[in-house]
């Protein structure tokens, strides 16, 4: 039988759901956690765990008397099961991204490291050319400081800092200030160049290359189970009724 619900004075039948949760931009996120349900389903929690997680959980909420925990469960409509339930989905979900990720860690790091990879660099920009290359001559040559040069002329935010930018990720700039920094040493001034409507001077302060410690491992874990989950996702699609057909009986 078709089961119905009533929210309120609203009554929706369970064929309405899959289009109420599009409507409600909320598709993608249920089909995101019915996948991570299968997918840890047979991941079990220790004792200590489990304590650590509904304790965890209880701060969260501030639920710090049995009063506060009884009436947090009513207006959620949750038994303490199913909130011990929800405790430990995610130290459930942490145990299945390092069993699943761990052992693929270091390559996938060697894979993203040009990406990983932090720079501090200084920057100039200036929509007049022959400004640039008067500033560029003036650097190289020691007749003025670079950051006295930004604070002076750059066009852009740089200008506050003295041209300086990061530390961020090699990924982070434009493609083409990417690319210079790359191969760029520290303290190698470029020449200007363009850059859409700008004439931009470029100088490499800091490499700071990317270190597997524990922190970066977890990061990448992480990335590796979002591309994965958005993967599934994709197969998945959106909520659909199951058709099935009954065969007569004669």
């Amino acid at each position: 039988m078709t089961g119905v619900y009533k929210v309120g004075e609203t009554i929706i039948k369970a064929e309405e759901i899959p289009s109420r949760l599009k409507h409600y931009q909320m598709m993608v996120q249920f089909v995101r956690e019915v996948i991570l349900d299968e997918a840890i389903a047979d991941i079990t929690c220790t004792e200590e765990e489990a304590a650590a997680a509904l304790e965890k959980f209880a701060a969260q909420h501030q639920l710090t008397s049995p009063e506060a925990q009884k009436a947090w469960l009513n207006l959620n409509k949750l038994t303490l099961e199913e909130a011990q339930a929800i405790a430990e989905r995610p130290i459930k979900i942490e145990k299945f991204k390092r069993e699943r990720w761990t052992n693929k860690v270091e390559s996938h790091f060697i894979t993203r490291k040009s990406s990983l990879d932090h720079v501090v660099y200084s920057l100039i920009r200036t929509k007049n050319p022959g400004l640039a290359h008067e500033l560029y001559f003036r650097i190289s040559e020691g007749e003025q400081e670079f950051s006295e040069a930004a604070r002076e002329y750059s066009e852009g935010p740089e200008s506050r800092t003295g041209g300086i930018m990061g530390p961020v990720s090699l990924a982070q700039p434009h493609p083409a200030i990417s690319k210079l920094l790359a191969v760029s040493q520290p303290g190698q001034l470029w020449p200007p160049r363009p850059l859409s409507e700008w004439m931009v001077i470029i100088r490499l302060e800091k490499f700071i290359p990317a270190q597997l410690d524990e922190s970066m491992r977890r990061h990448l874990i992480d990335e590796l189970f979002e591309t994965w989950l958005r993967e599934e996702i994709a197969k998945v699609g959106c909520l659909e009724p199951l058709h099935t057909e009954v065969s007569s009986v004669s």
